[in-house]
């Protein structure tokens, strides 16, 4: 563990550089789980799809959603 006299002669830098960093890296969306109640085809068609995709239907499911939101 750093001193407390460290912590105390800290100073930010003008700058940094950001350019080699990776946005999101530590980001992780707050999953909640819902009842959701589908039509048979529609379920059908997002597990054929997310097999197709090597994915979760449920996965395929939020990103279509979250398409569509964007675009409204």
């Amino acid at each position: 563990m750093k001193k407390v006299q460290d912590r105390e002669d800290f100073e930010l830098k003008k700058e940094y550089d950001f350019s080699k960093g990776i946005r999101g890296r530590f980001y992780r969306p707050k999953k909640v789980t819902v009842s959701l109640r589908l039509d048979d085809d529609v379920l059908l068609y997002f597990k054929r799809l997310a097999s197709e995709r090597k994915k979760k239907y449920q996965t395929l499911i939020n990103e279509v959603l979250r398409e569509y939101t964007l675009k409204a």
